[in-house]
């Protein structure tokens, strides 16, 4: 894989962004108990991201990145180890789960029963990811906002 650079969005986050969001949590810790736990939700995302093999760190990444920007209701929070985005309520709507994780050959976008994505009798609810491309951020945006909507 080649060297990451911070000049294109699609290889992971920048040093500037990792920067930022560690700032983010920060301020949601000094808003007290509810501010901590959106914090500690978001610290266990970015450090179940950052133990993944670089492939797989680089897609959960990008979906962090689409989820949070097109969802910002949705709480980053993890679930069986893996990045998860929860409602209100807390109950999952989406998760990425890693291809290192179980020793798969793709990345999966998985999303729960709290999603809105019901489409007659059968719909699809998980996702291979292998590479990210403008239009499998497409998908991933418009996957992510009918899930929320």
């Amino acid at each position: 894989m080649p060297a990451k650079s911070a000049q294109t969005e699609s290889d992971g986050f920048s040093a500037e962004e990792r920067a930022a969001m560690k700032e983010r949590a920060a301020e949601l810790r000094a808003e007290g108990k509810k501010g901590a736990k959106k914090a500690d939700g978001l610290q266990a995302v970015l450090d179940a991201i950052a133990k993944m093999a670089p492939d797989d760190r680089a897609l959960a990444e990008r979906v962090h990145v689409a989820v949070t920007t097109n969802a910002p209701d949705l709480a980053p929070k993890t679930w069986y180890g893996m990045p998860a985005y929860a409602d209100g309520d807390g109950k999952v709507v989406v998760f990425f789960q890693d291809a290192g994780k179980f020793k798969y050959r793709y990345a999966t976008l998985g999303f729960q029963d709290t999603a809105n994505l019901d489409d007659g009798d059968v719909w699809p609810v998980s996702y291979a990811l292998q590479k990210w491309t403008p239009a499998v951020e497409k998908k991933v945006v418009a996957l992510v906002k009918a899930a929320v909507s």
